[in-house]
């Protein structure tokens, strides 16, 4: 029974996935807006449903290390492990807007939420200005939405192209939306279920595959945007997805609870320094290339399990923690960042010319 839970969540995934990207991508069409706007905002916040509903719940239990670490965690998983397995199954091209706009608002949000935290809680204020911000955000992604599809030229086969239903695309992206969550249940809930039958500590289970399971519907609309060629979907997916759960997501967390969100110093010197490290990184890899190749695919894959073994290790207080750390913070790390100054000193000689 275990193991019949975990194909049909699989099966939910799959095909919540593949109704939800035809449902955005008819719903651009029919809404006059680019895919890349839709996938920053109805399907990022709709796959952000589970961590929304979970943190929330956390907030109001008074759970705030639940709350927040479900934040931090799935931004992580988000842009190391979802963008790079997509990039490994189709290169993706990056939009100039995500560029411009996105990638630093996700940069510029991660850091506000690390200052907010220094204090050692996000008070309900602070969630009051962070639930605002998605406001905003949301209007202006909008209105730059609709101002780019004024300007383009009506061309000949985009006037004879039938739109699609409005009405029909929201009732698929509603189907999609469900499908995704149900999904990720039924395979979170089998997948813990069987471990512990294999006898994997309650550990090794919180810090991967529950850490991962809120994630499950980025994860599968992501990788089926892909193959489907619809890349801003795919992208706009994630990036989209990290603003709302700071926004919106803790933002919401923050002001349901009692006094704010108090926040454990080892998220503060390390979890939270990892999420702002992640987004930062992202800037120069868009930028140099306008697209995310398969070898920085790997390399965000990598990087994720090196952060999944380096929590298990800390957790266990193994003793090869300080080694593991020792080759990351002197060797991997350097290597990484001298890759992506290199490459961003060629992008601003080809840009000079």
């Amino acid at each position: 029974m275990v193991v019949m839970w975990m194909l049909l969540g699989l099966a939910a995934l799959t095909v919540g996935a593949d109704v939800l990207v035809r449902g955005a991508s008819g719903l651009a069409r029919a809404a006059g807006l680019p895919a890349l706007i839709i996938g920053l905002t109805v399907v990022a916040f709709g796959t952000s449903a589970p961590e929304l509903a979970v943190s929330v719940r956390a907030g109001l239990a008074g759970q705030a290390d639940i709350a927040l670490g479900n934040v931090v965690g799935s931004n992580t998983f988000n842009v190391l492990f979802i963008l790079g397995i997509s990039a490994l199954i189709v290169p993706l091209v990056v939009s100039s807007q995500l560029v411009r706009l996105d990638v630093p608002v996700m940069i510029g949000v991660s850091l506000l939420v690390w200052w907010m935290a220094g204090d050692g809680t996000i008070g309900r204020g602070e969630g009051a200005i962070l639930a605002a911000g998605l406001c905003v955000y949301t209007g202006l992604l909008i209105y730059l939405g609709r101002r780019e599809s004024a300007s383009k030229p009506v061309t000949e086969d985009r006037a004879a192209e039938p739109r699609p239903r409005l009405g029909w695309s929201v009732v698929w992206v509603l189907v999609g939306l469900g499908l995704l969550v149900l999904g990720a249940g039924w395979f979170v809930d089998s997948v813990v279920q069987l471990a512990r039958l294999a006898g994997v500590s309650e550990l090794v289970i919180g810090l991967t595959v529950v850490a991962a399971g809120t994630s499950l519907p980025e994860v599968a609309t992501s990788i089926i945007a892909s193959i489907r060629g619809e890349r801003d979907i795919a992208v706009g997916n994630v990036v989209g997805s990290n603003v709302f759960n700071l926004l919106g997501v803790l933002g919401l967390s923050a002001l349901v609870s009692g006094e704010g969100l108090p926040v454990a110093s080892a998220a503060l010197r390390f979890d939270m320094p990892v999420m702002v490290a992640v987004a930062v990184a992202c800037l120069p890899i868009f930028l140099t290339g306008g697209r995310i190749s398969r070898w920085e695919g790997a390399l965000f894959c990598a990087y994720y399990g090196a952060y999944v073994a380096f929590l298990i290790l800390a957790a266990a207080q193994h003793a090869a923690l300080e080694s593991f750390a020792g080759t990351m913070l002197w060797f991997a790390l350097p290597m990484t960042a001298l890759g992506l100054i290199l490459s961003l000193v060629v992008w601003l000689r080809r840009a000079k010319r």
